[in-house]
């Protein structure tokens, strides 16, 4: 009797350890220079309120102030510290960020997860998708907010809506190649339930693509949250974030540049931190990657 296994790439290879942290390092540099850049972005961030200033205390006085030792990146047109406001704003890229990759990867795996196994459910759930995919971000966004009136949790929504449909077709994809595996059937007649077959042996097979798919969906929504913000049609103008600072001092560019590029410079960097985790985790996952190595 022929025994049936999952294949090789899929078997558990035990706990990463600290002195496995070189050989990840050499063979996957992109890996570990996007996830420490992010992870500094994201510290920075969350303690914020220790080093920082009020990002929204305003000083008449000190309008459009080159950078000095109080104020490292000057002030703006309403006297307000843009390196306050630039930290405190990437608390809001990367809220937006990642709960909309974060919504996204899970609506996708769940509604995918369901298309690709169960048949009947395929069509009409994809021809869903399909009218989802015809929406634009954008026009969304625009939509929803004149609703309900701007606001960090409605934008997250918009983005995290438009998004789920490609993150959703991926997984199917990926499920659609496990269900008919000799190892899944043999789960099923074997007496396995359903959930189990699921979450055991056709959801891991999707991680790898999903944690890819959730850094691209991550880097959209950040751009796609600063586009919107320019265009006053985003976070509220009283919250700090980087595209409500560029919007506000685009005037002022000859005057007082740091203003915008600050928050410019720091947008690219975190779009940048993202794309290159998100091209790391792409190779570390890649089979024929695997192999040529």
């Amino acid at each position: 009797m022929t025994v049936l296994s999952a294949p090789i790439e899929y078997v558990p290879r035990g706990r990463p350890r600290i002195s496995d942290l070189p050989r990840l390092a050499r063979r996957h540099p992109l890996v570990l220079v996007g996830g420490g850049m992010l992870t500094l972005l994201i510290i920075l961030a969350l303690a914020a309120s220790l080093y920082v200033g009020d990002p929204l205390n305003m000083d008449p006085f000190k309008r459009l102030q080159p950078p000095s030792g109080e104020m490292w990146f000057g002030s703006d047109n309403l006297g307000r510290d843009v390196f306050a406001r630039t930290v405190f704003g990437a608390q809001i890229s990367l809220l937006v960020g990642l709960t909309s990759a974060a919504g996204a990867a899970l609506g996708g795996l769940l509604i995918g997860t369901i298309a690709g196994y169960i048949r009947s459910f395929d069509n009409i759930v994809m021809r869903v998708m399909d009218g989802l995919m015809s929406i634009p971000t954008f026009l969304l966004a625009i939509a929803l907010i004149s609703l309900t009136g701007p606001g960090i949790g409605i934008l997250i929504v918009a983005i995290t809506i438009t998004q789920i449909p490609s993150v959703t077709r991926l997984v199917r994809s990926a499920v659609l190649s496990v269900r008919e595996r000799p190892y899944v059937e043999a789960a099923l007649c074997g007496g396995a339930r359903l959930p189990k077959v699921l979450w055991r042996h056709v959801i891991p097979s999707t991680i790898p693509a999903l944690m890819v798919q959730s850094a691209i969906v991550c880097a959209d929504a950040i751009l796609t949250e600063a586009a919107l913000s320019f265009l006053g049609v985003g976070v509220p103008p009283e919250i700090p974030s980087w595209g409500n600072m560029i919007a506000s001092s685009r005037l002022y560019l000859a005057i007082a540049p740091m203003t915008i590029f600050a928050p410019g410079i720091c947008l690219a960097v975190t779009v940048l931190a993202v794309n290159l985790l998100g091209d790391g985790l792409r190779d570390l996952f890649d089979p024929r990657a695997k192999r040529r190595r």
